[in-house]
């Protein structure tokens, strides 16, 4: 059995480089893993399997974005 690991925002921040203002910001667009409420009040932390898998997606993203503007940019090459 695998156990999660929750983070708060503050190791949230640290772990992935962004603002406590441009996580909710990406959350509200619906581009970032929602918190999970714990037990016993009001505050919530995120799934560390669930960041690190957002994260993947962006690492992916971009590379997939670098290999396109490497073809653009291959391909103006070869039209001048």
């Amino acid at each position: 059995m695998t156990t999660d690991t929750f983070l708060r925002m503050p190791a949230v921040i640290a772990r992935i480089g962004y603002s406590r203002s441009s996580v909710y910001a990406l959350m509200k667009q619906g581009k970032f893993p929602k918190p999970i409420r714990l037990a016993g009040g009001g505050a919530v932390a995120w799934s560390e399997q669930d960041l690190r898998r957002w994260m993947e997606q962006q690492r992916d993203a971009s590379q997939a974005s670098d290999r396109a503007d490497l073809a653009h940019a291959e391909i103006a090459d070869v039209r001048r």
